[in-house]
């Protein structure tokens, strides 16, 4: 039966090699100084870099020649590489220089060695030393691809707690100049468009719901800073104009139930009003059992107020009862009257004793005033709350 195939770099078959370690280990200052100098020479990026990185990758290099020395010394001996070369440079190191150029160092100082195989090499070891180098550098490029996903992982995990520390500071009303540093440092390009989307977070591993909300945010274009906290998903989006678009892009991955989008925002230091906004109207979904899904907060106004949200009640008397008033009197009389006739045309006509024509007129100028139709169920509804707190904020009562 054949013998297994052995690497001809075998300390149970071959001579210590005391030579040609001795040779290596004069050449290795050398072989450095030559590996740097081709670096120099074929790689633009390294050229490019501060003299203190630079410096950095010539450790790197020296450490990984003097490890292979080590490595052909105690072949039979397991070694931490990674330790050993990569150990040499700062961990921010792997910030700076992408995989593809450590990728390129590494090739350039293998190539710089084995080039000095036959000047390295005592005679008759050309072979060994050949071959050593080649399962050198195959555990080295493991070692690589270890450092970087070590790396990768860590700041993933960084990342993660940071953008939680983001979102929970928009939502909690917390926003300030910090929280903007963080989300530049998270890829956050500041758009002038931000909308806050508020939903029920599902069962399982939140990382993956996160994933989910990235992937339908980069297929949508939108930038996004998300979390789930508690049973709550937040998506912070940026990009678009309409925040019910983006909540329709971005849905999917939320759980059954009420999805709502707070209103447009220009900054992150304001994604906050967004947020809340959502918020309350999340809350107050259950009041409107038949709501769309996603809904606007906005659209959310008059049970928000019933639940006890000041700052819904604020926005249905600034934006509906102060320009309904402004605009006179027969505007917000011929609205009441014709509320109170359950949205009878002629009801309200003869009750204002007017013509019916007239009656349709003013309810357009409302629509115009305020943006909401007194003839669909809905606006109407909205109008009615807003005429009651209206009221009682002009009689002195706080509601």
């Amino acid at each position: 039966m054949p013998e297994p195939a052995l690497n001809a770099f075998d300390p149970a078959r071959d001579h210590s090699h005391t030579a040609t370690l001795k040779r290596l280990e004069k050449s290795s200052g050398r072989l450095a100084a030559a590996a740097i100098a081709r670096m120099d020479a074929q790689l633009p990026w390294y050229r490019a870099m501060p003299p203190e990185n630079r410096s950095w990758i010539g450790l790197v290099a020296q450490a990984g020649i003097a490890a292979f020395t080590e490595w052909f010394r105690h072949p039979e001996t397991p070694q931490a590489i990674s330790t050993d070369v990569f150990g040499t440079a700062p961990r921010e190191l792997t910030r700076a220089i992408s995989l593809r150029q450590t990728v390129e160092m590494v090739r350039t100082t293998i190539e710089v060695m084995e080039s000095a195989i036959d000047e390295v090499a005592a005679p008759g070891d050309e072979s060994v030393l050949r071959e050593a180098l080649l399962v050198y550098a195959r555990e080295i490029a493991f070692a690589t691809a270890q450092v970087y996903a070590q790396a990768a992982e860590a700041r993933g995990a960084w990342d993660a707690r940071l953008e939680s520390l983001v979102v929970n500071a928009v939502l909690s009303g917390e926003a300030d100049e910090g929280v903007l540093s963080r989300a530049a440092a998270l890829g956050w390009s500041s758009p002038d468009k931000i909308a806050v989307v508020l939903g029920t977070a599902p069962n399982g591993d939140s990382e993956l719901t996160v994933e989910a909300i990235r992937r339908a945010a980069r297929h949508a274009k939108l930038q996004v800073l998300t979390g789930v906290l508690g049973d709550r998903l937040i998506v912070v989006a940026g990009g678009d104009g309409d925040p019910l678009r983006v909540a329709k892009a971005l849905i999917g991955p939320f759980a059954a139930g009420p999805v709502v989008a707070g209103p447009l925002v220009g900054d992150l230091l304001a994604a906050s009003k967004s947020a809340q906004a959502a918020a309350a109207g999340l809350r107050a979904c259950a009041a409107w059992p038949d709501a769309p899904r996603p809904v606007l907060a906005d659209d959310l106004l008059p049970e928000r107020a019933m639940a006890g949200d000041r700052h819904a009640r604020d926005q249905l008397v600034e934006e509906i009862y102060r320009p309904l008033e402004e605009a006179g009197s027969a505007l917000l009389e011929t609205l009441s009257v014709y509320l109170e006739q359950a949205s009878s045309l002629e009801g309200a006509a003869r009750m204002l004793f007017v013509h019916p024509n007239t009656v349709r007129y003013r309810l357009r100028r409302v629509t115009d005033v305020t943006g909401w139709s007194p003839s669909d169920v809905r606006s109407a509804f909205t109008l009615r709350i807003a005429l009651i707190l209206g009221r009682l904020s002009e009689s002195g009562q706080t509601p």
